[in-house]
């Protein structure tokens, strides 16, 4: 790891003609030094293979600049994608070799699946916004991925690694071959690599309590509001129990007896409290964490391959292929009744004597019921999402026969393919078909379906478990062509030297495809939102100037302009002014600002009414604020929060006892073709030291402030946001009115529970971060051998978010919360070296600031505790066997260092930011022939 900086070596050698030219990232004009005005961290191609990771998106994030982005979960594809900044991964532009990589979904962002490691020599990542150079979407920064360049002979890379527990294996292997000669090269890579997954059985003594539902396999019988038993009846019931009362409204579940047991509180509860089921809280819960995938399986086949032939002295023609095949399978535990109650007729013959007494008390003693539960006979719903993605480019390089002038031209056509299949999936037509049979639904399936208690549950036959389930196919295809043409060299001379230019005109078109299952597309698939068709495309036509002035020997001045004609969004311009001075010949300084755009993507403008889930947490600290379990609720002293719960639909009857049932609910977003551009300010100022102490020592500090500010932010309304400030959680509703827009953003069904909040696209509200980075570099050369030490850390003086038009600014740096993005004021990554001969030892360190909950910044008052710092240390050794042989490996998590608890729950952690995996090791070997 290092910044781009020129050594007194290099600002020596440049005074040889011969000196190749080279393409800083930041900047397509090509010069004769690797100094660059913006912050430029470049990570090669030992520390990538140090990591022992599969894939090169695992690697960055152990980068502080980068916040590491969830990858697995409920159908979400097993993306690795790359967020710098926590600015969101549609913030910053993934390149390789200088051209952007293919989009892998409707919101724009890249799957750095795509890229095999093998061809990857080195990574820059330029951070602060690049708008100007390379377009839309570099607000940010921009990652440009470098591959190998002339490859001869044939070079086998294997890799294998595992937990110590033995529970989370990955595989790697790649074969790279390449030819040169007078005219032409070749370089093909064919590698394929494996992830396993992690269950969340597999660290069950972390996550044995996490995210405890109230859906559980038991069954409850879910109290209508408006037509609850009568309370005698419950009365006499829990007493002929042995137990005193329990309210009517609460839900009961059903012992394998034939009884009713209160599942708040836990009254007359029968079952045990083991693996699956666990009272917490005095109450019957079921964790979900230990039930699905913490980590999803992943498999991926690469093969990149690039062919260049010399038609001219002049003229070099080029021809790049980049295919990929990538399937995750994600697996989140048993499917629940949600997003469709099924209900139950009084006429089923499976219903146990007790509950038709309370049934009988009713005011309407023949009305169906509401039934919660897990389908816990079925296997847990899990999807295989499979990415196919290819992108092909052909282009011409070389001289134009005027002065120095050079150019690149070249086409691309991407295609990325996404087929999911849910398997397992409940259908709840069919399960409604079951309970309305009069028969319980045996004249259907054998045995039909008796949902009323555990034992009668795991009793159903095959054949109702195949008639209830089955798999949904849903495909989006997305795909993109594009033209480029850049030309580059010096305009005049200056006293100082060359006023060097670049000039490019590009074009792209994307298109977007989504195809839902008809059963999902119609919500009949339990627990999974429904998803509509939707279909749309956009093109972009651009120009674009860069010069770079050499004012002194010592001092230029760069600045570039770049405007965009977008389809929908008009005319927009991206600019920026930057200087870098050589204060002496150790010391330079750097600085600029730049003016860049992120356009609304396909997904943002066009998407169909597309579901998803907004998770709140449980109670206390989380929660539906009306929930009476809630700290809002418990601080509720005026009753002004209870009469607005009531006043949203919540019945008076049951306010006082309402419980949601579970740990979030639906929202429904939609595209907007209205949307306007983003725009950001970028500023950063820096100075690099580069000195020599002696003939044996080495020294690079860098030192950069940045400051990005983003106005007109697209987003859609956040869904947690929106149930907040309707419930004056953060002050946003003082009068408790039911007129508050965020409120007119809810929806509860007909006995009050909250079953959807829209989240429509607009241009809402702003994003503002600054900090600052420092790199340190230091290599002592002994007799005793090489040490080295290479440090990168992160500090953010402030994240501060306005979420709608109006808002009050809150600042999250410092802070982390349950489902929020960790927002740690530090973070360090330091690698301590020592080299010898043939043999080499790296011990890396990671530290993570210690941050406050989330629920601070709104609540002055709050009690949930934070997180303490997080070290975690990894050993790596290499040996060169022999020269053309050479073995590494090394162990992660050194110490075996637990994750974390946030919010204060058990089982709660951040997958992203601490190690759920524990102790674990890899083993490689590259062989060169």
């Amino acid at each position: 790891m290092c910044p781009a900086v020129a050594t007194a070596q290099d600002n020596e050698a440049e005074q040889s003609a011969d000196l190749e030219q080279i393409v800083v990232t930041g900047s397509r004009i090509a010069r004769r030094d690797e100094s660059a005005p913006s912050p430029i961290m470049t990570v090669g191609e030992q520390f990538i293979e140090d990591t022992g990771q599969v894939n090169v998106e695992a690697t960055m994030n152990e980068m502080p600049q980068f916040t590491r982005d969830s990858s697995g979960g409920q159908g979400t594809g097993g993306r690795a994608l790359l967020d710098l900044r926590g600015l969101g991964a549609t913030r910053n532009l993934i390149l390789l070799d200088g051209r952007r990589l293919p989009i892998s979904s409707s919101s724009g962002v890249v799957d750095t699946n795509v890229l095999p490691t093998s061809v990857v020599r080195d990574v820059e990542v330029i951070t602060g916004g690049a708008s100007a150079v390379y377009g839309s979407d570099a607000v940010s920064g921009v990652v440009n991925f470098v591959t190998q360049r002339g490859v001869e002979g044939v070079n086998v890379d294997v890799q294998y690694g595992n937990s110590m527990e033995n529970d989370y294996a990955s595989y790697n292997a790649s074969v790279t071959a390449g030819a040169v000669t007078e005219k032409s090269s070749l370089f093909i890579s064919v590698s394929s690599a494996r992830q396993d997954a992690l269950y969340g059985k597999d660290r069950f003594d972390f996550f044995q309590l996490g995210i405890p539902s109230s859906y559980i396999g038991t069954g409850t019988f879910v109290p209508s509001a408006t037509n609850l038993p009568d309370q005698a009846v419950v009365d006499a019931m829990f007493a002929g129990y042995g137990y005193g009362s329990v309210p009517n409204n609460n839900n009961l579940g059903f012992n394998d007896d034939g009884s009713l047991f209160s599942q708040t509180g836990a009254v007359n509860y029968m079952g045990s409290d083991e693996s699956d089921y666990r009272i917490v809280n005095g109450n019957v819960r079921m964790p979900v964490q230990i039930q699905g995938m913490l980590r999803p399986q992943t498999d991926r086949k690469n093969l990149f391959a690039r062919f260049d032939y010399e038609f001219s002295p002049a003229v070099t023609g080029y021809a790049q292929a980049l295919f990929t095949d990538h399937t995750a399978v994600t697996n989140s535990g048993g499917t629940l009744t949600q997003f469709g109650t099924p209900t139950i007729p009084v006429t089923n013959p499976f219903i146990p004597d007790d509950l038709s007494t309370l049934l009988a008390s009713r005011a309407d003693p023949t009305a169906p019921f509401s039934y919660n539960a897990r389908y816990v006979m079925t296997p847990a719903k899990s999807w295989d999402e499979n990415y196919v993605t290819q992108q092909y480019i052909v282009g011409l390089e070389g001289d134009t026969g005027f002065r120095d002038w050079t150019f690149d031209a070249w086409v691309s056509w991407d295609n990325s393919r996404h087929n999911q299949v849910q398997h397992n999936a409940v259908f709840l037509s069919r399960v409604q078909t079951l309970f309305n049979a009069a028969d319980g639904g045996d004249s259907i399936c054998a045995g039909g379906y008796n949902p009323f208690g555990l034992a009668n549950v795991l009793s159903m036959s095959d054949a109702c478990q195949s008639y209830i389930s089955g798999d949904t196919h849903s495909t989006e295809e997305l795909q993109r062509t594009a033209f480029d043409v850049v030309v580059q060299g010096s305009l005049f001379e200056l006293p100082a030297g060359d006023v060097m230019f670049s000039a490019s005109a590009n074009y792209r078109n994307d298109e977007y495809y989504f195809s839902p299952d008809k059963a999902l597309a119609e919500q009949d698939v339990q627990a999974v939102i429904a998803a509509q068709p939707s279909a749309g495309s956009s093109d972009v036509t651009e120009l674009a100037a860069e010069f770079i002035i050499p004012v002194t020997d010592s001092f230029e001045i760069g600045t570039a302009y770049r405007m965009s004609d977008y389809e929908y969004s008009g005319t927009v311009n991206a600019y920026k002014l930057d200087g870098l001075w050589h204060a002496t010949d150790e010391i330079m300084v750097r600085g600029g600002y730049q003016r860049a755009i992120r356009a609304p993507n396909i997904n943002e403008l066009f998407s169909a009414a597309t579901g998803s889930q907004v998770t709140f947490g449980n109670p206390p600290s989380g929660g539906e604020p009306c929930d009476v379990r809630t700290a809002a609720r418990a601080a509720d002293t005026s009753g002004e929060l209870r009469g607005l719960c009531v006043a949203m639909g919540i019945p008076v009857e049951t306010v006082d006892n309402y419980l949601f049932p579970t740990t979030a609910t639906a929202t429904l977003s939609s595209g907007n073709i209205e949307l306007q551009p983003e725009t950001a300010d970028t500023y950063t100022l820096g100075a690099v030291w580069n000195t020599e102490f002696g003939s044996n020592q080495t020294l690079v500090l860098s030192a950069d402030y940045y400051s990005i500010e983003i106005e007109d932010v697209i987003s859609a309304v956040p869904g947690l946001t929106a149930i907040n400030k309707c419930h004056n959680l953060d002050g946003s509703n003082p009068t408790y009115s039911t007129d508050n827009a965020y409120c007119q953003l809810l929806s509860r069904d007909q006995d009050g529970y909250l079953e959807l909040v829209r989240t429509p696209y607009f241009n809402l509200g702003q994003l503002a971060t600054d900090g600052m980075d420092f790199q340190v570099n230091y290599k002592l050369s002994t007799g005793a051998g090489d040490f080295s030490v290479h440090s990168v850390i992160t500090y953010v003086n402030s994240y501060e978010v306005v979420t709608l038009p109006g808002d009050e600014g809150v600042d999250e740096a410092g802070t982390i919360g349950f489902m929020t993005t960790p927002r740690p004021k530090l973070r360090a990554q330091t690698s301590f070296g020592y080299e010898k001969d043939a043999m080499s030892l790296t011990l890396r360190w990671r530290f993570t600031d210690s941050m406050d909950d989330r629920s601070t910044l709104t609540n002055t008052a709050s009690t949930v505790p934070g997180v303490p710092s997080y070290n975690k240390f990894d050993l790596v050794g290499r040996y060169r066997l022999t020269e053309s042989i050479n073995l590494r490996g090394g162990i992660s998590n050194l110490f075996d260092k637990d994750p974390l608890v946030v919010a204060g729950t058990p089982g709660i952690t951040d997958n992203e930011s601490y190690d759920i995996v524990g102790r674990s090791y890899f083993v490689g070997a590259t062989m060169s022939f």
